[in-house]
């Protein structure tokens, strides 16, 4: 009898394997694998994930990873979620040269040091370390200033913590904090009723959408209409082929003839 919670043909529950990597996306080749999402499986170890060498988005979140080292095999990843899982480091993380987005809250990540290997991504865009919804954080995130460290550190960063630090909108952020700091410093007017601590009104990953279809993804897509585009017009010659056949064989020689002048 197999265990309760996990799906025959699985294997180790804790431990990515060949098997789990198919039965969740149906490939039969692991380098064939775009997206792969493996949240809230209790995995420990990750096994055979390094094999995925074209994965390009990622979904680790909530389970019990405490090392990420099959993950510096992954050039193509450009989106990972690693939140909510028990990670003091992120150094495999610096072979990623594609990775564009990365959730990294709900960790145990102490000081800007153990951002330090982020360094050379230069296509590192999105970073979240404290997702007050799902009531995640990372002992960094204690210091009022962290935002600032991250910024001076990674300075191409343009999305911290799910607001626009950079570009097109950072200026409304900025001033919705200084209104916020505002109104945290002015004295109460009166005792009044005091106001209860806002609650997240949707589940943790209600807004985290699928990634845009990269040219990869796109150009297998192409290819494969057109290998069935190609297929369709060789039935449609072949079926021609056996009408004028069957014509030649069942019409008798007079009346093939009866139709030249």
């Amino acid at each position: 009898m197999e265990p309760q919670g996990k799906k025959p043909g699985e294997g180790n529950g804790d431990r990515v394997t060949a098997q789990l990597l198919k039965t969740h996306t149906g490939e039969f080749a692991l380098d064939s694998i775009l997206l792969l999402k493996l949240r809230g499986l209790g995995l420990v170890d990750l096994g055979c994930l390094g094999e995925c060498l074209g994965l390009e988005w990622l979904d680790l979140s909530g389970n019990a990873l405490t090392h990420l080292g099959p993950l510096a095999a992954l050039r193509q990843l450009a989106v990972l979620n690693i939140s909510h899982n028990r990670l003091t480091g992120l150094e495999p993380l610096a072979a990623c040269e594609s990775l564009q987005s990365l959730n990294a809250a709900g960790n145990l990540l102490a000081g800007p040091g153990q951002l330090q290997c982020l360094v050379g991504l230069r296509g590192l865009e999105n970073l979240r370390l404290r997702d007050p919804l799902a009531r995640l954080s990372n002992p960094l995130c204690s210091s009022p200033s962290y935002r600032a460290v991250v910024r001076e550190l990674l300075p191409g960063l343009k999305v911290i913590d799910g607001e626009r630090v950079a570009g097109c909108g950072s200026e409304l952020y900025q001033l919705c904090r200084d209104l916020d700091s505002s109104l945290r410093q002015s004295p109460s007017p009166s005792p009044g009723p005091q106001a209860t601590e806002a609650q997240p009104w949707v589940e943790p990953g209600y807004w985290e959408s699928w990634p845009v279809q990269s040219s990869s993804i796109l150009e297998e897509a192409c290819r494969q209409f057109q290998a069935t585009l190609q297929e369709c017009w060789d039935l449609d010659r072949q079926a021609d082929d056996s009408l004028l056949q069957a014509e030649q064989v069942l019409s008798p020689a007079g009346a093939r003839s009866s139709f030249v002048f």
